[in-house]
């Protein structure tokens, strides 16, 4: 019968064609492309990394390019634009965050003389809002995007995570980035315990061998944890237990001026009660 059961059934296993990527879906493809490992792509690097014709990808950057989304150097080649800088300052989680973080990273920064990060979690990454780099060369960069197991303030973001987020990137591949990075499941586990306990993440080599990070979460207007801050010091000079208490004190400081001025941080609903953080053991 048409309206059986059955015959209902049996239309819902049929497989639905894939819908057709829309305009904004292309242009949002290329922006895409971008990242923190490929800051300039050529056109055919665009194409490819978009899954576009050339011509279409063609169209789509030279509109780009018009409106100030994206620019073009002398080598043909391809970066984002300052009209998107524009628009990331209104964004809430980033630069609002930023300025009211800076003057407290500035002297962690001048007290540590280490690199200072200031993340927050975008999906299963961990973004850098905000880097203030020591005289040793370092990669990271604002805007940079990490793997939440292999960076300080990563480990802090996923350990006050709900369980169901952390259960997803237990199960993942984890990406190694030296012989030191977690990778396996069960070590990852213990070291978000161990964070939630103390308070503090501290990890070695984690991307950079002769480097340790030591972390610690910041609180959001709403008692949230909305991100993390951390230091990186070589390892040989490290005093983790030293940078976890200047760490602490800033995090606190940071935290109650994000309450006094209503900075809207915009934390996810997934995201667990803070503990009151405690001393490193």
């Amino acid at each position: 019968m048409p309206g059986s059961p059955a015959t209902a059934a049996g239309r819902r296993t049929v497989a639905e064609p894939e819908p057709r990527p829309t305009a904004a879906m292309r242009v949002l493809a290329v922006l895409g492309a971008f990242g923190p490992r490929h800051r300039t792509l050529t056109l055919s690097d665009i194409a490819r990394r978009a899954n576009l014709t050339l011509p279409t990808a063609h169209r789509l950057i030279r509109e780009l390019v018009a409106w100030g989304g994206l620019e073009r150097d002398e080598d043909g080649r391809y970066s984002v634009g300052l009209r998107l800088l524009e628009l990331a300052a209104l964004a809430p989680r980033g630069l609002q965050l930023r300025e009211a973080a800076f003057p407290y990273l500035d002297n962690l920064h001048e007290t540590t003389r280490g690199n200072v990060h200031l993340g927050v979690r975008d999906g299963r990454e961990v973004v850098y809002v905000e880097t203030l780099r020591s005289r040793k060369p370092v990669s990271s960069r604002v805007g940079d995007r990490w793997p939440m197991h292999a960076t300080g303030t990563g480990l802090v973001l996923l350990a006050h995570a709900e369980p169901e987020l952390q259960a997803e990137v237990l199960r993942s591949p984890l990406e190694r980035f030296t012989p030191l990075t977690i990778t396996d499941p069960a070590e990852l586990r213990r070291q978000l315990a161990r964070i939630r306990q103390t308070g503090v993440a501290v990890a070695r080599g984690q991307i950079t061998v002769d480097d340790m990070v030591v972390a610690v979460p910041v609180v959001g207007v709403d008692g949230h944890v909305t991100a993390a801050i951390s230091v990186v010091v070589e390892t040989a000079r490290a005093r983790p237990r030293a940078l976890a208490r200047i760490l602490m004190e800033t995090s606190r400081s940071l935290s109650r001026t994000l309450a006094e001025r209503a900075v809207p941080t915009a934390a996810p609903r997934w995201l667990a009660e803070t503990p009151a953080p405690r001393a490193a053991h």
